[in-house]
């Protein structure tokens, strides 16, 4: 998308995710995708080299659970995925 900063992707706070959808309906670039880990629904970051770093899925979220965050060039199309911290 133009206008956006570049190296910006969503850091998303699993703990406080609920699963809404709100943060996958409103990503153009379709790199957020609902999954389930451990029995709970939650938003995850599945390509993060395709992530234009817009910053639509953080305002979208009612519960505060994704903050936007630099990345550099290199790591964001090397990351696997920057939601990967699901404490059980």
């Amino acid at each position: 998308m133009t206008g956006s900063p570049p190296g910006l992707q969503p850091d998303i706070a699993v703990s406080r995710c609920t699963g809404c959808g709100r943060c996958v309906a409103v990503c153009p670039d379709h790199v957020l995708w609902l999954e389930v880990d451990a029995g709970r629904k939650h938003a995850r970051l599945h390509t993060p080299a395709a992530c234009s770093g817009c910053r639509r899925c953080a305002p979208a979220c009612p519960f505060g659970a994704i903050r936007m965050r630099r990345v550099a060039a290199a790591a964001a199309q090397e990351s696997p995925d920057a939601s990967t911290g699901s404490g059980r």
